[in-house]
């Protein structure tokens, strides 16, 4: 009798407790970890598969035979794909420097002087600030290391590292998390913004006591997960006409004369759009640089965030303008 396939991302086998007494390291092999590693990194087996090389059930395979050889339970299902356990994150970050002696070696052979970087680097950002700001670092970064692949999630969300193999993250506000490292990365402003042909049918508002008579975009108010974003915060009775959980829709509907929004400055400077009350609305709001623990000493993942500090130092008038 045959059994059905498994699906590509379901448990790939019972994995019960083995014993944890000495490990015997000649049952540890760097391919193992690595597939440790890339799942971690994507969350999938098939992802990982496609970063390796390989195809999803031999990521499975590895991986079970790590935890066997370690004694201990690595990844676990999660509503966001396969995360590490607190077993695994230790052995994960210690596999990182397998994972960078193996790319020196390569380099040695191939006689590059300068060493390259290679693997995967995932980061997650808000839409404007990830699309506007972090995709020139990160394009920076690949012309640098053609070896290196980068990959960027945007989404305006709550911070979830482990969830979605995320290694650097960008986050309005500050994150809180104790494997985390946080650093105050940059403010940006947010003002009222118009277009001329809206200004032209609807006229300027004097001063935000008029906001009430004029229809205002920004985000679905029910669907916002960040609190530092919360437009009664910032504008006490104030009620987006139009909404929308991506700030471009909110450009776009401002640059068709839909309505007044509440955008970020580099955003509505690039669309040409008229800023309105500056005197009265100047929303700054900071971004938090968020690493997990064990990926901060991880070369390639040191030299985004180096070039995420780099862009942002060059693009202080467009974040901050005066």
């Amino acid at each position: 009798m045959h059994s059905c396939p498994r699906p590509a991302d379901e448990n790939p086998a019972p994995r019960p407790e083995a014993d944890r007494g000495t490990v015997d390291p000649r049952r540890l092999r760097a391919d193992d970890l690595r597939s440790l590693l890339a799942v971690a990194r994507t969350g999938r087996l098939v992802a990982a598969a496609d970063a390796l090389g390989v195809d999803h059930t031999t990521v499975s395979r590895r991986i079970a035979a790590l935890e066997k050889a370690l004694g201990l339970r690595l990844m676990e299902r999660g509503t966001e794909g396969w995360a590490l356990t607190d077993a695994g994150k230790t052995v994960s970050e210690n596999a990182h420097a397998i994972e960078d002696a193996l790319a020196r070696v390569v380099d040695a052979v191939s006689g590059q002087g300068t060493p390259s970087l290679r693997g995967t680097v995932r980061v997650s950002a808000p839409d404007g600030f990830g699309t506007v700001i972090a995709t020139p670092a990160l394009a920076r970064v690949r012309r640098l290391h053609p070896g290196l692949h980068t990959e960027l999630i945007t989404a305006t969300r709550q911070l979830t590292l482990y969830q979605s193999g995320v290694d650097l993250a960008l986050a309005i506000g500050t994150p809180t998390g104790s494997r985390l490292v946080t650093e105050h990365l940059t403010d940006y402003t947010l003002g009222l913004y118009a277009s001329d042909a809206y200004l032209a049918r609807h006229g300027a508002p004097r001063s935000t006591a008029d906001l009430p008579e004029h229809a205002l975009i920004f985000y679905v108010e029910s669907m916002l997960q960040v609190g530092d974003l919360d437009i009664e915060h910032h504008l006490p009775g104030a009620s987006p006409a139009f909404s929308s959980t991506n700030v471009f829709a909110q450009l776009e509907a401002t640059s068709l004369g839909a309505g007044i929004g509440v955008l970020p400055a580099f955003l509505a400077h690039r669309a040409q759009l008229r800023r309105l009350l500056p005197e009265e609305v100047d929303i700054r709001l900071p971004i938090t640089l968020a690493v997990r623990r064990e990926a901060v000493t991880h070369a390639a993942v040191r030299a985004v965030r180096d070039a995420l500090r780099h862009e942002v130092a060059h693009r202080t008038a467009d974040l901050l303008p005066q």
